[in-house]
């Protein structure tokens, strides 16, 4: 059993930060593929950022590219980080921490059926 903490949401103007916390607490199982999903209003969920854990890696989605940097805790890779920049009304959405024990693909990193765990979700709110 995996259960994933999420932290660091909030409400933001335009052209502002945040970040984003997960913790894996492991109890039978360990994650190496960690990071976030959003869902904004009335739109499909999708896949915004993930690290493979061990390796490093990183994959983004287009739209957040050059805003946003996913990180892990370098000694205990059981935490993951997202800093978000130059937020965008757009940006707006309840963000969901997600976990697999497998490592991140970049061919299916940005499926949901593919993360075993997933966080409570922690709201951003982007005003313009």
């Amino acid at each position: 059993q995996v259960l994933l903490v999420e932290s660091g949401g909030g409400s933001v103007e335009t052209g502002g930060s945040l970040r984003l916390s997960c913790t894996a607490l492991v109890y039978v199982e360990n994650v190496f593929c960690m990071g976030w999903f959003r869902q904004a209003p009335g739109k499909e969920r999708e896949g915004v950022a993930v690290i493979y854990t061990l390796g490093g890696s990183t994959y983004y989605t287009d739209s957040v590219k050059g805003r946003f940097t996913i990180s892990r805790n370098n000694t205990a890779k059981n935490t993951v980080y997202l800093q978000m920049n130059l937020l965008k009304p757009e940006d707006t959405a309840l963000y969901y921490c997600v976990g697999d024990a497998a490592p991140c693909s970049g061919v299916w990193w940005t499926r949901q059926s593919e993360y075993k765990h997933w966080g409570q979700g922690t709201q951003v709110t982007v005003s313009s």
